[in-house]
C-alpha cells in the first residue's frame, strides 16, 4: 500500500535567478500541503561564471556540454551556492530543508555518457547525425535513485532539495541534467507514494507561440511530442523536459504538469500550466 501524496517540484530559470522571485517561491512551496522534494538545476548562473572565466558554455538540444573545468563550476554553483541558499531561505520559512547532492548518502547513482549521435530536434541542421562527446554528464536508469533513503528522510520530517550534481560511486561526480533527476525522483518514489511530478519555470506552460503567453496548450499527449518537435512548438530546453515529462506518465508518476513557479499551488493542483497525458 502507498503512503500519502508526494509531490516533487523541480524549479529552474528566472525562478533561480531572480532573488524575488525565488524568495516568493520558496513561500509557496513552504506552504504546499504534504510530503515534498526539491530539484533544482541553475544554468544561468554556472553559465555566467564560466563566462567570466574564460569559459563558454555548450549546449545541444538543450543539455550542458561538461568538461572537466565545466564540472568544477557546475558543483560549486549547483550544488554549493544555489544548494545551501536555498536551505537557509528554507529553514528560515519554516521548512526543515535538507541540501543533497547525489553523492550525500549515494542518493542518485549515474553513469558517465557515452559518445551519443544526435538524431532530432535540430535536424537537418549541420550536427544532424553527428557524434557527440558529452564529457562528463551522468546518466541515470531505473535503480539510479535510493527511494528507500529518500523515503527515510521523508519520515523523519526532512524536505529534500536536490541538486544537479550526481556520482559514479568510484569517486567521478557527473553533471546530471534536473529535469531527468525530477522525473527519475518521481518514478522510483511512485512506488512508495501516490507521486506527482511539477516543472515550474518562467513560461505560463507549453506555449503554441513562445512570445504569446495567452497561447498555453492545456494538455499534450505523447503521440503529438513529435509534431511539436518537428513544427518547433517544443524547443531547446523544453526538449528533455518534455521527454522526461512522458518517460514518468509512463513509468507510474500520477501526474505531471508543466508551468510557471509563481502560480505553484495551483499548478501543482493541475489547475494551471500544462498537463501531460499518456
Amino acid at each position: 500500500m502507498k503512503n500519502k501524496q508526494l509531490t516533487i517540484i523541480k524549479i529552474g530559470g528566472n525562478v533561480i535567478d531572480n532573488s524575488e522571485n525565488l524568495h516568493q517561491f520558496l513561500l509557496d512551496f513552504t506552504a504546499l500541503p504534504g510530503d515534498k522534494i526539491l530539484v533544482h538545476g541553475g544554468g544561468k548562473i554556472a553559465t555566467e561564471l564560466g563566462e567570466s572565466l574564460g569559459i563558454e558554455a555548450k549546449m545541444i538540444e538543450g543539455r550542458r556540454i561538461t568538461d572537466i573545468e565545466t564540472l568544477r563550476i557546475v558543483t560549486m554553483v549547483y550544488a554549493g551556492l544555489i544548494n545551501k541558499n536555498m536551505v537557509a531561505q528554507l529553514q528560515a520559512k519554516g521548512s526543515n530543508a535538507i541540501g543533497l547532492s547525489g553523492a550525500d548518502g549515494n542518493v542518485i547513482k549515474a553513469t558517465k555518457r557515452s559518445l551519443k549521435t544526435v538524431t532530432h530536434g535540430i535536424a537537418p541542421g549541420p550536427l544532424a547525425g553527428a557524434v557527440i562527446d558529452y564529457g562528463y554528464v551522468g546518466d541515470l536508469d531505473e535503480n539510479s535513485v535510493s527511494s528507500t533513503t529518500l523515503d527515510s528522510l521523508l519520515k523523519a520530517g526532512f524536505v529534500p532539495v536536490l541538486c544537479a550534481i550526481t556520482h559514479d560511486g568510484n569517486t567521478q561526480l557527473l553533471n546530471t541534467n534536473a529535469d531527468t533527476i525530477a522525473s527519475s525522483v518521481a518514478v522510483a518514489m511512485s512506488g512508495l507514494y501516490e507521486t506527482r511530478l511539477v516543472y515550474c519555470f518562467e513560461k505560463k506552460g507549453v506555449l503554441k507561440d513562445v512570445n504569446d503567453d495567452a497561447s498555453v496548450v492545456r494538455e499534450i499527449k505523447a503521440d503529438e511530442f513529435e509534431g511539436l518537435k518537428s513544427d518547433g512548438t517544443v524547443q531547446g530546453g523544453m526538449i528533455p523536459k518534455l521527454h522526461n515529462a512522458f518517460e514518468a506518465i509512463k513509468k507510474g508518476v500520477s501526474a505531471v504538469y508543466i508551468g510557471k513557479a509563481d502560480e505553484l499551488a495551483e499548478l501543482a493542483e493541475g489547475t494551471f500550466g500544462t498537463k501531460m497525458l499518456k
